[in-house]
């Protein structure tokens, strides 16, 4: 039997870095209304819309290289390039069905009304048929929240050498300072070397007081080598064997030396988003990068602390929690600001948490404007800062801080009337406030999150 051999010239599809490109398509997966602001359809899911976004990613955003590039697209020279655009447009079908088989996207089974579409013109289907939309799954949720938290927190590193993505990260208690004396009641968390060198210098010092008290007692030319033997015969007692010739230490209670360190205290985060209208307003998209942080901030409590409970609450209108599976789905809407709804279904939520912290993280671009009345109707003002909303708020954010919650305000906008509103609820709460934007946020939302879950113990 004969074989052929014959130069493998590898698979496009083999190239691609699904993770990669994935992770390059986050603004697509993750979007929150800002191509279509005046409308609540679906037009951002659609597959052409995922088409487009891989055929940029695949020539702008590095995921093929060069040379992958210039062999897909042929020589320019050539008249035809036919060939060249089928192969493209094959390469990117391949890449989206991998997608849905890897369980990134889920899809219809029958892609066949799509591929007509396309081939018959772009524009609706035969017969005034919707194009084909696909669904972000939970683990293209899930990787894109990884991939977030590993890139805010390189990016906060002390240094820009070493393997590792995250600063300072720890479980448990960390050494931060010099071991002091126990007390009662604090942490047995002991020093050995610090207990050890205390038992050896008491015993030293008690020996030296022992010899003087025994030259004291005894009479003038008299043997003193007795006490000093029977001192020694005192401190050599029980030994035997491989202890022969070793002198024990013997420890007491005031000799124990304990570290000092840092406790990762538990706590109950609720974080608000407002996904009222102008989160999308105003030529920039602020809301995506809030769902981003919101993802990264899941992934970090689950790796690192998961011992917490992160809640998530959108307010709008009214106020709703939702579970955090369902957050890369959430889209803005055309809504007012009910701030004060959304602290006091916070609050709820947080009153049913036995942790040692609890806090809401607040993000928003607007003044509160709406307010939810006990008949439930919803009052709106959405010009300058109504006294009765602002009232209402304030009265809101009071009854937190007498709950022993701590509200953190994270401001995506310098208007004149949210700043003034902001420290107006920093300084009831005794909490802070922020003044970011969309592409700092995470920042500072993490380094804030883990700097207040250390505090020193003794």
């Amino acid at each position: 039997m004969k074989y052929r051999y014959t130069k493998f010239t590898g698979d496009l599809l083999d190239e691609v870095d699904l993770e990669d490109l994935v992770s390059k398509l986050s603004d697509l997966l993750l979007s929150s209304g800002f191509g279509n602001p005046y409308g609540a359809d679906e037009g951002e899911r659609t597959l052409q819309a995922l088409h487009d976004a891989i055929l940029d990613a695949l020539f702008n955003g590095g995921v093929l290289p060069e040379e992958t590039i210039e062999r897909l697209l042929g020589d320019p020279a050539d008249g035809d390039q036919g060939d060249a655009r089928s192969q493209l447009e094959e390469l990117i079908q391949q890449i989206i069905e991998r997608m849905g088989q890897e369980g990134y996207i889920s899809m219809p089974p029958d892609l066949e009304a799509e591929r007509e579409r396309r081939s018959s013109g772009g524009g609706a289907g035969k017969g005034g048929e919707q194009p084909v939309t696909f669904e972000v799954t939970d683990k293209t949720l899930d990787f894109l929240g990884y991939r977030a938290l590993r890139d805010l927190l390189g990016s906060l590193g002390k240094s820009s050498y070493g393997r590792h993505d995250t600063r300072e990260q720890a479980t448990g208690v960390e050494t931060t300072g010099a071991p002091k004396p126990y007390e009662f009641g604090d942490t047995l968390n002991l020093d050995p070397a610090s207990t050890l060198l205390n038992a050896v210098r008491r015993e030293a010092t008690e020996a030296a007081e022992a010899t003087a008290a025994a030259e004291a007692a005894q009479p003038a030319g008299a043997d003193t080598t007795a006490a000093a033997r029977s001192g020694k015969r005192e401190g050599s007692d029980d030994r035997s064997g491989a202890f022969a010739g070793r002198r024990r230490i013997r420890v007491k209670h005031e000799d124990l030396m304990v570290v000092q360190g840092e406790y990762q205290s538990s706590c109950a985060t609720v974080l608000m988003l407002d996904c009222s209208h102008s989160m999308i307003l105003y030529g920039e998209d602020r809301f995506t990068p809030a769902k981003r942080v919101a993802l990264a901030l899941a992934q970090l409590i689950k790796t690192q602390y998961p011992g917490d409970a992160l809640k998530v609450v959108l307010f709008h209108d009214s106020a709703e929690e939702i579970p955090l599976a369902e957050l890369g789905r959430v889209r803005v809407g055309p809504y007012y600001t009910n701030t004060r709804e959304g602290l006091r279904l916070s609050r709820r939520i947080l009153d049913r948490q036995q942790k040692d912290m609890r806090q809401i993280i607040m993000i928003t671009d607007g003044k509160p404007s709406a307010l939810t009345q006990p008949d439930g109707r919803i009052y709106k003002n959405a010009f300058g800062l109504d006294p009765f909303i602002v009232a209402e708020t304030c009265a809101e954010v009071a009854a937190c801080r007498k709950s022993g919650i701590m509200i953190n305000t994270f401001m995506l906008a310098r208007d004149y009337d949210l700043v003034s509103f902001v420290r107006r609820v920093a300084d009831i709460c005794k909490g802070k406030a922020y003044f970011t934007t969309p592409y700092t946020l995470g920042q500072y939302v993490l380094m804030d999150y883990m700097d207040k879950k250390t505090k020193t113990i003794h």
